[in-house]
């Protein structure tokens, strides 16, 4: 928030705590807490005050949002914020006529619609919620009445002081004059005179003017030499706008200007102003009256009467007002002439929408105490005269239907139908194009809604219905008829596949349906697929359930050609089957392993042979390096997925996730396969699979006696690391200082915790434990009273496992314990008595 906005923020937290201290707000608010704070609890006064700070500061409507929501306003009460200050910038500046001058401006413009609603006034909430028909027009609409000071002459245009006369004569002569005429009415032509033409017509003047050079260019009299006469420049007049206009005042406008462009620039009848007795006073007569509702109904312009200087526009206040609210076109507040009915109301109104109610419409009328409901019926809309104050509401039709019936299911054409005089229910049916070939004729169903709403439900056998050996049944409104299909009563027919196939899966059975044609539907075999020995297991329907070995299912054991022919016999499933394919015997994908670090030749190798050992990993990479750290070498283990298992789920999502899985390790171990610290395999650990997988072996005593124990046969996805020589031991746990030492065979394990701070108030001593380099842990081990800790190795880590934290025994536990010992005392007692 920039200077100005905080110390506007803290001009108006000041005006908010001088309210709250004199009663303004019946509400808490704190002087830098915005959070308490109703924009409905303020009023227009105290807000357009806090509005002029804001603005002296130079500060702008979203500055001030943006510092009211910082200040933990809530969004709620900042968007009331914002339509109060939209609403009071608005509001009409008050001055008196004789006060008030407007010079013309044509680079005015408004651009809101006509649904702009009058300024804030003293009405309550509801009666402001509609809007004064034809405000707008003037308050905020575009310049829709701007004069157009680019048109041509208008013939019938009474020329006055000030207007400017073009004279063009060509032909034999020419010439070109300019002329202003006087406030006397004339013009002065050079060569001719002065000549009068205030308060001829243009048309008239242009006679006059041509009579007058005829003495002076002769030519004018045979056609041989033409004179043009124009209008320039036009005058300005000044107009009276009084009475009840949102800005009076005298304004000055040009000499072409109407009733409508005054009304324009002074803002229109004001809140209380009348739109359809607008009266033009000339010479002090009334001339015309306007009514703006011609125009905005029917497009009427022809009162729109050019104004002449001095002249007076009077609006006086409305006679009779009335609200129409609810299911019209165009809800809102409508002034009505003597005489006029409600069907005039409505045809301002816009008439009805799709879903009015138009058989009785609701009347609330004022009388001089209170107010009254009145019911308007259809029959009265022509003669029935609205009265001032009076509020109409046109409500929605019911959402309901006076002779529908449904019917749902297993028909042509489900759906809603008219409910005709005597329908019945296989007239219903038949209404529906029929019964569908799957439907269930056994038995329908009838929803039926009784007259107290509550709903009743009948049965019926639908064949026996459409045969007509049953009586039918007569419809009523709102019955639901529902025949089901023989698929939605039973379970859905499906068969599994598993196994040795591209796609897996549930399949829906079809009659007929044979073990090929699954296989088929299954995307066929995979490489690894065997055609013999495939198993079909089938449900038991009739077990023996007082049987221990009663078969649970029924178990064939089929052979297919990988062609898929149908040449040959095959095997012809019924529904739930479950088909197994094997894998072929002897077939096997390849397994890759990985070794990284000090060998000659780091990388992924694949398994030769099933019996395939470290010792054989490490002949196979070359053997170590100089700089090998054997002591430090580890295995790591479940690290990875079988290569050719993921190449045989090609297409499955879980074989793509687990190849993103293998290529992000690749490119792991091809940065860091380098790298000497045991650290290389947290980095490597690219899901929790990864965790906690090292397998300690003893590679020096491998490359000594291949075969033995401890040289293990490799798996898929194993990982070999062979590190330089480690120069580090890390301390961590509950030490003071947990820490990483340089190595030093002098050193042993209480050397390294003391170079750590020692142990912790919360160090369990007797459980420390070292991990060393290869993966393996070595715990310490506790003789009488003496604690025997591991021996230290390069690139080991001691860990400090933590106490258990016990909670102190408060009062009310050792209450507990005094309360139990006490009864088992009074126990013990009365058992010796």
């Amino acid at each position: 928030m920039n200077y100005k906005v905080a110390r506007y923020f803290l001009c108006i937290i000041w005006s908010f705590a001088l309210s709250l201290s004199h009663g303004v707000f019946a509400q808490p608010a704190s002087s830098s807490d915005l959070s308490q704070v109703r924009v409905d609890d303020l009023s227009d006064e105290q807000v357009l005050v806090y509005l002029r700070q804001a603005e002296a500061m130079g500060l702008s409507e979203e500055e001030l949002t943006q510092a009211a929501l910082q200040r933990g306003m809530p969004a709620s009460e900042v968007d009331k914020l914002r339509a109060r200050i939209t609403a009071l910038n608005s509001l009409p500046i008050e001055e008196t006529p004789t006060s008030h001058t407007s010079e013309y401006r044509p680079e005015r413009r408004f651009v809101d619609t006509l649904a702009t609603p009058m300024p804030p006034s003293s009405h309550t909430p509801d009666e402001r919620r509609l809007k004064v028909f034809g405000a707008s027009l003037f308050q905020s609409a575009p310049a829709l009445f701007e004069p157009n000071l680019r048109l041509a002459t208008p013939r019938n245009y009474v020329l006055g002081p000030g207007d400017q006369i073009l004279v063009d004569i060509y032909g034999q002569s020419e010439e070109n004059y300019s002329l202003t005429i006087t406030p006397e009415g004339t013009i002065n032509i050079p060569y001719v005179g002065i000549v009068h033409v205030a308060g001829m017509t243009i048309e008239h003047a242009t006679v006059r003017i041509k009579s007058e050079l005829s003495s002076v260019y002769s030519a004018v009299r045979t056609g041989a030499t033409k004179v043009n006469i124009t209008l320039g420049d036009i005058r300005s007049i000044k107009v009276i706008l009084t009475g009840e206009i949102v800005k009076p005042g005298t304004y000055t406008l040009p000499s072409v200007a109407t009733v409508f462009n005054a009304l324009y620039y002074s803002g229109g009848p004001s809140e209380d102003g009348s739109f359809r007795n607008i009266r033009l006073i000339r010479n002090g007569e009334e001339i015309a009256q306007l009514d703006i509702y011609d125009f905005l109904i029917s497009g009427n312009f022809s009162q729109n009467i050019r104004l002449e200087d001095q002249d007076v526009l009077m609006v006086p206040p409305y006679e009779n007002r009335v609200r129409v609210n609810g299911e019209v076109k165009r809800p809102a507040i409508f002034e009505l002439k003597q005489g006029e009915t409600f069907d005039k109301l409505l045809t301002y109104a816009g008439g009805f929408t799709e879903e009015a109610y138009t058989a009785r419409i609701k009347v609330t009328k004022r009388t001089d105490t209170e107010q009254r409901i009145e019911d308007l019926l259809s029959s009265q809309y022509a003669h029935y005269e609205p009265q001032g104050g009076d509020s109409y509401v046109v409500e929605r039709i019911l959402n309901r239907f006076e002779n529908r019936v449904t019917i749902e299911g297993a028909v042509f054409r489900p759906g809603e139908y008219e409910l005709s005089p005597g329908l019945t229910l296989s007239m219903l049916i038949k209404k529906a194009e029929g019964l569908k070939e799957d439907a269930f004729v056994n038995r329908g169903s009838i929803l039926r809604l009784q007259d107290d709403l509550q709903h009743e439900h009948l049965s019926f056998d639908v064949a026996a219905i459409m045969a007509g050996i049953e009586p039918d049944i007569e419809l009523k409104r709102e019955d639901v008829v529902n025949i089901s299909s023989i698929f939605e009563l039973r379970e859905a027919y499906t068969v599994d596949i598993d196994g040795e196939v591209r796609s897996p899966g549930h399949f829906a059975f079809s009659e007929g349906m044979t073990l090929k044609d699954l296989i088929v539907r299954a995307g066929g075999f995979r490489e690894s697929a065997s055609g013999s020995r495939i198993e079909i297991s089938r449900r038991v329907t009739n077990a023996d359930v007082m049987s221990q070995s009663a078969h649970i299912a029924e178990i064939f054991q089929v052979d297919a050609d990988m062609g898929l022919s149908k040449r040959e016999e095959d095997f012809v499933l019924m529904p739930f089957d479950r088909v197994v394919v094997r894998t072929s015997t002897g077939y096997e994908t390849q397994k890759t392993i990985r070794i990284v670090g000090e060998v000659l030749y780091p990388g992924l190798y694949t398994i030769h042979r099933k019996d395939e050992r470290i010792s054989d990993l490490i002949k196979r990479a070359g053997g170590l390096t100089p700089l090998a750290y054997v002591d430090g070498a580890s295995l790591k283990r479940g690290g990875l997925t079988d290569t050719g298992t993921v190449a045989a789920e090609a297409g499955t999502e879980a074989a793509n996730r687990e190849r993103k899985k293998q290529e992000e390790y690749d490119r792991l171990l091809a940065l860091q396969q380098l790298q000497s610290d045991v650290s290389i395999f947290n980095k490597l650990n690219i899901d929790k699979s990864f965790d906690n997988n090292l397998v300690g072996i003893n590679l020096e005593r491998i490359i000594m006696k291949p075969g033995y124990r401890g040289d293990l046969i490799l798996e898929d996805g194993d990982v070999i690391h062979v590190p330089k020589e480690l120069q580090t031991v890390k301390v961590s746990g509950e030490v003071l200082a947990p820490s990483t030492a340089v190595y030093s065979p002098s050193k042993g394990f209480k050397q390294y915790i003391s170079q750590a701070g020692g142990f912790s108030s919360r160090a369990l001593r007797k459980s420390v434990y070292v991990l060393y380099a290869n993966g393996s842990v070595k715990s310490t081990n506790r003789f009488l009273f003496f604690n025997n800790y591991p021996p230290i190795k390069p690139g080991a880590e001691i860990f400090v496992p933590q106490k258990e934290i016990k909670p102190p025994i408060g009062a009310q536990q050792w209450l507990g314990f005094g309360t139990g010992i006490a009864s088992l005392a009074a126990i013990i007692v009365t058992i010796f008595r």
